[in-house]
């Protein structure tokens, strides 16, 4: 049971991550030596407004989370076991926290380069706004297109890369993960989930760093930043 406070972490890491091409699951791929999920637990470890990390792992990932030894972390929590989709692992997550806990940041473990600040940053929005997410502009001219056809180009200025983590109020979230399972919808993220309630989700941008690592590509580029930015040697594992 976890201690009473009022702002906690989700770190998803049920996830397989096939296009990585690995033969470990995605959250347990070396960067710099230590597994991604290292690298993200590390970085939520040291943002102040964080009081707790509950890491969602796969089913068959306990003795993987284990071997990590991570534990005189002392914001960790016991893993949970996620769910097929995304929204099974937010949900498990949730269920593992106490009534007390008013505020849930839902990160994604493969976004490993996070900014403690950009943490932090967001935290606060959320709870001037009640939901909340890090985002980027994007750098591209984004054509909406159908059959093969543009049927749309978004002005480039109102066009956003959606980021982690994204905070929310627990009882909004907890409510959107019921909306949509009643109406058998699957979102691509959580505040999706949140913006089909009808509520406004506050932008907070991101750094252009916080990338999901999905492609082999992405896990040289994380390397290179590592080495650049001298954090090759930081941990907590």
């Amino acid at each position: 049971m976890l201690r009473a406070m009022t702002v906690a972490a989700l770190v998803l890491a049920a996830g397989r991550g096939e296009r990585l091409g690995q033969a470990l699951p995605k959250a347990y791929v070396p960067l710099a030596g230590r597994a991604l999920i290292l690298h993200s637990i590390e970085k939520l470890a040291s943002v102040p407004e964080l009081e707790a990390i509950v890491p969602v792992i796969g089913a068959s990932d306990r003795s993987r989370f284990d071997a990590l030894g991570l534990g005189a972390q002392p914001k960790l929590q016991p893993p949970v076991v996620g769910g097929a989709e995304r929204q099974d692992s937010v949900g498990a997550g949730l269920a593992a926290l106490p009534p007390d806990v008013q505020w849930v940041a839902v990160h994604d473990a493969a976004r490993c380069l996070v900014a403690p600040e950009a943490v932090s940053r967001v935290i606060a929005a959320a709870k001037a706004h009640g939901a909340a997410l890090l985002a980027a502009p994007v750098r591209d001219t984004i054509k909406r297109a159908r059959e093969g056809r543009v049927v749309e180009t978004p002005p480039r200025e109102e066009c956003l890369a959606a980021q982690t983590p994204q905070v929310f109020r627990v009882d909004l979230l907890r409510e959107a993960l019921a909306k949509a399972a009643a109406e058998g919808f699957t979102g691509t993220d959580d505040a999706q989930l949140v913006e089909r309630l009808g509520v406004a989700v506050h932008v907070v941008l991101g750094d252009a760093s916080n990338w999901k690592i999905t492609l082999p590509q992405d896990l040289a580029a994380a390397e290179a930043w590592l080495r650049e930015n001298g954090e090759e040697g930081d941990g907590i594992g």
